[in-house]
């Protein structure tokens, strides 16, 4: 059994800052990227930013600049830091791993529950 949880979500005001967490826990045996997810309301869900084992990052071009990414293989942990928040910002983020469970299995995605984001005032 493989769990992701998030934690960090919650309410911000416009220009705030947050960050969010996540760890994964179970039976794996390799990690190929994590990363981060959204979906508001009425939307697709969609990538906000990953970062592969190697360290490689990649952004969506909307939070470029705001949000970093970061990753703990070892602790297989993976954390984003929002800054300069903006009401366009708010959304459920789920935490997505790209997880091998054992030798030789290919890697599968992993989600975890998802944390809210408000960015109100």
């Amino acid at each position: 059994q493989v769990q992701l949880v998030e934690s960090g979500g919650g309410l911000v005001q416009p220009g705030g800052s947050l960050r969010l967490s996540c760890a994964a826990s179970g039976s794996i045996f390799s990690i190929n990227a994590m990363g981060w997810y959204r979906q508001a309301p009425g939307k697709q869900r969609e990538l906000v930013a990953s970062i592969t084992s190697g360290g490689r990052t990649n952004y969506a071009t909307s939070v470029k600049g705001r949000f970093t990414i970061s990753g703990d293989n070892a602790k297989k942990m993976v954390s984003l830091q929002m800054n300069s928040l903006k009401p366009e910002d708010m959304a459920v983020y789920y935490c997505n791993g790209q997880l091998a469970r054992r030798y030789g299995s290919g890697y599968s995605d992993y989600w975890g529950q998802g944390t809210q984001v408000t960015v109100s005032s």
